[in-house]
């Protein structure tokens, strides 16, 4: 299986935790790495790195790269200026190449999956990036409709709206959003993890998740619509919640995904429960796309100190997602009969009324 990562902004501890990562044989051996950069910028940094033996294979394509190596892609010829811990337009420009590279590949069937280190909002905007983040840039450039989603082993949040400021929020809430990303995380959740008839639980919009409408209406007038109308097409979800209470009460164990309504309102309750071992995905899409759960950390680039266990699981994570598709598919072509999908069962009933 050929993994594509890309460098990210090398101003930060992208390199670092890909050097990390990869120095582990016993690991970088269940696939075959390509790194989307520069041999010369991953160098500098596995200097940093000073305890790490690693050697960078160059190649000029996916499709020249060996199975037993550490292999690079130089995505540009010319010296960079490396400015650790500061967002610079270079280090913009130069992620952003490596990332466009590494897409058109995933898009071309040379690579099998893409994993993305860290990028920073304002070097890419510097740099003249179009898009919000890496999710609305792959989105883009492969078709269709995507699905944020963070997810851990025991964890994963899906996300109406992504990068977007608090006040432009409300009015991209609507119905038909709702249940678009419902349907794409409940097919992600049995296609892309396994998961048999996968229950859903959906978070409100305002506090105490409207309180009868007495702090909001989104509740009552979009989201329980969306619900009703998505249970009406057999999918277990129940909802909505205030975000507070469903996680501070530990619900979020009960159920095998959950749908938040913002960023912060997922990444937040995401993060303070799985740092370090989390992953972004980026589902709803026909390439399997993931990321580490952090960001450039600049206060950390050049002190060797980054922790790769994030990057680690993200790769972790893009073999197991291709595998269940794989295995999916496979199912589905020595189906002999497409069975009906049942609705509820009474147990499922029990389990929807409990959560």
């Amino acid at each position: 299986m050929k993994i594509g990562i890309t460098i990210g902004d090398f101003n930060g501890i992208g390199p670092e935790v890909i050097i990390k990562a990869l120095s582990d044989e016993r690991f970088s051996a269940k696939f075959t790495p390509i790194i989307y950069g520069s041999s010369k910028v991953m160098a500098y940094h596995k200097n940093i790195v000073s305890d790490v033996e690693l050697n960078f294979f160059n190649i000029t394509s996916a499709e020249r790269s060996s199975k037993d190596k550490i292999n690079v892609i130089n995505c540009w010829d010319e010296n960079v200026n490396i400015t650790l811990g500061k967002a610079t337009e270079d280090g913009g420009k130069y992620a952003y190449i490596a990332l466009d590279r590494a897409v058109q590949d995933l898009k071309n069937g040379l690579i099998d999956a893409l994993v993305t280190a860290p990028i920073n909002k304002e070097a890419m905007k510097m740099a003249n990036f179009p898009y919000p983040g890496h999710t609305e840039f792959i989105e883009n450039a492969l078709g269709g409709k995507s699905l944020m989603m963070m997810v851990s082993d025991d964890l994963r949040i899906g996300l109406v709206t992504n990068h977007l400021p608090i006040k432009d929020v409300v009015e991209k809430i609507n119905k038909n959003t709702i249940l678009e990303k419902l349907f794409s995380f409940n097919n992600s959740l049995s296609t892309d993890f396994g998961i048999d008839k996968p229950i859903i639980a959906v978070m409100g919009l305002n506090p105490h998740s409207g309180d009868n409408g007495t702090i909001g209406r989104e509740e009552e007038e979009i989201i329980r619509p969306a619900i009703i109308e998505a249970k009406k097409s057999g999918i277990l979800v129940t909802g909505p919640y205030s975000a507070d209470g469903f996680f501070g009460g530990s619900m979020f164990k009960r159920v095998d995904g959950i749908l938040a309504m913002y960023h912060d309102q997922g990444l937040i309750p995401f993060k303070a429960l799985t740092f370090g071992t989390g992953v972004n995905f980026t589902a709803g899409l026909n390439q399997v796309r993931t990321s580490p759960d952090h960001g450039t950390a600049y206060d950390l680039a050049g002190k060797n100190e980054a922790d790769a266990g994030s990057m680690i699981a993200a790769i972790y994570k893009a073999m197991e997602i291709y595998a269940f598709r794989k295995e999916y598919v496979d199912l589905r072509k020595n189906s002999l009969k497409k069975k009906e999908r049942p609705m509820y069962t009474e147990e499922e009933d029990e389990i929807l009324e409990e959560a």
